[in-house]
């Protein structure tokens, strides 16, 4: 008998195929070839909208001046009207009450009526701009019209952490992200081998304000800063133990990779970090001993940058790492002189003497050759230098010594390299040193200014975090043009 079927459940028998979407038609035509090319488009697709490499190079905002940054940073303060900044006053004043003229002083430690204090120091005006300089920096003296001055620096914070965090994230507390952090947020790495953002600290401890003062804060965690060891393996376990070969650690780094992908959540920024870390320490057994391998430079570059003497040659070799990095393609290094004890800081409140001529008999000579050495091999066109600590420090005398307290409302650093205009002396502070009184740069400004010579708009370069547009100079900053070539 002949089945019937409910006219609600009739039997539609042959009917043409009517693919939904093309990706329908491609599984049916062909048997399901189709789909063998759709699968490779989307993969080319996807290696294009995501970079295997996170820190890929990106174009700024404008054509920049400067390719790369050095950040020399002198954690504790140095004291401007012993190094840069000279006030004439403070010597006539010696020992007596600073006028009431000047207003109060805003410091840490500072007894009341604190007593003006002098310099020793021996001062000169050097090249064709006539930049003052002190005796402590003789090396610096032929650089005058390589640097710009800047006399007229403020800050938030009298004490070392909050200024640190400020100086180097725009903000007074940490958890922020870092200067090298959004730098190579807007611009990547040149570097597919080292890492872009490279942090080296003295042997003597880090600066207090520590991990945070390099963090990433809230941006991507891959845009943290790579802390770099002293002594002759800067790069911990950089050589594989003997006997691993190359292609077993290739073997073992897939299958990690492998298991870390399998559950990844695209909003877990720290374990795409880590597996990126991951790739660029593999690609580092290859390149980085080569780079931090300075007993391949020239007896007189070692000896240019102080190698041969034991007050110089720790820092020496910093500074010279830091040249052999830039050339390579890192993005930012940033050099720390000052930390762990307060005996090896430019934190100088017993004897401002004492303190400043062992810190600058560590520093001078090579952060002299490091300008030097960038500028023969015609790096610095385009290398971004910056010399500074996170504030500076008091005209008057601290517990009736001759130390000198801390001070944010009027210091000094410089900069030179990539856009900047040499022999420049940019602001001014009051006569005794107290504050900024003419063109004050606040710590957002010279953070513009970073940021704009690298080819960045401060404003523009922002993270949606926790539903507001951030940015490294908060709701502030401006570019100092007078520093611009």
């Amino acid at each position: 008998m002949t089945p019937t079927w409910p006219s609600s459940r009739r039997c539609p028998g042959p009917q043409p195929f009517q693919p939904r979407s093309r990706r329908e038609f491609l599984r049916a035509a062909g048997c399901g070839f189709g789909l063998l090319g759709l699968a490779d488009l989307l993969a080319r697709e996807s290696q294009a909208g995501t970079p295997a490499n996170p820190l890929s190079p990106r174009p700024g905002h404008f054509p920049a001046r400067a390719k790369r940054c050095i950040f020399l940073f002198m954690t504790g303060g140095p004291s401007q009207m012993d190094l840069f900044d000279p006030k004439p006053l403070l010597n006539r004043l010696d020992g007596q009450p600073l006028p009431p003229s000047f207003g109060k002083i805003h410091s840490q430690f500072l007894e009341n009526d604190p007593l003006c204090l002098g310099s020793h120091r021996r001062w000169g005006k050097y090249g064709q701009s006539g930049m003052d300089m002190s005796d402590l920096i003789p090396n610096m003296h032929p650089l005058a019209d390589d640097i710009a001055l800047i006399r007229s620096c403020h800050a938030d914070s009298v004490i070392h952490a909050p200024a640190m965090y400020q100086m180097n994230t725009g903000r007074v507390m940490m958890g922020f992200p870092s200067l090298g952090s959004w730098v190579t947020y807007g611009l990547g790495s040149e570097s597919e081998d080292l890492p872009a953002f490279v942090v080296m600290t003295q042997p003597q401890g880090t600066p207090e304000g520590g991990a945070p003062c390099w963090g990433a804060g809230f941006l991507p965690a891959h845009h943290q800063g790579t802390l770099f060891r002293g002594g002759p393996a800067p790069i911990v376990n950089l050589r594989p133990p003997e006997g691993v070969t190359e292609s077993r650690r290739r073997g073992m780094l897939d299958l990690l990779k492998s298991m870390n992908e399998q559950d990844l959540d695209p909003a877990d920024t720290e374990l795409s970090a880590r597996i990126a870390t991951y790739e660029l320490a593999f690609r580092m057994q290859s390149s980085a001993p080569e780079a931090v391998d300075i007993s391949r430079e020239p007896a007189a570059t070692r000896a240019l940058y102080g190698l041969d003497d034991p007050r110089t040659a720790e820092f020496g070799t910093r500074c010279l790492l830091a040249r052999r990095l830039v050339e390579r393609g890192v993005r930012f290094v940033q050099l720390y002189s000052g930390g762990g004890p307060v005996a090896w800081q430019w934190d100088a409140h017993d004897d401002i003497d004492a303190n400043h001529e062992k810190m600058c008999g560590a520093t001078d000579r090579p952060v002299a050759a490091l300008l030097t050495d960038l500028k023969r091999t015609g790096l610095l066109e385009d290398t971004l230098v910056v010399w500074g600590g996170e504030f500076g420090r008091t005209p008057v005398r601290q517990g009736g010594g001759r130390g000198r307290d801390h001070n944010a409302t009027g210091f000094t650093m410089w900069m030179a390299g990539g856009g900047v205009n040499g022999g420049t002396i940019l602001g001014r502070t009051d006569e005794a040193g107290v504050k900024a009184i003419a063109e004050p740069a606040h710590v957002n400004d010279i953070h513009a200014t970073i940021l704009h010579l690298m080819g960045l708009d401060h404003k523009r370069l922002t993270f949606l975090h926790s539903g507001r547009d951030e940015r490294l100079t908060n709701v502030g900053g401006r570019v100092l043009k007078g520093l611009l070539a």
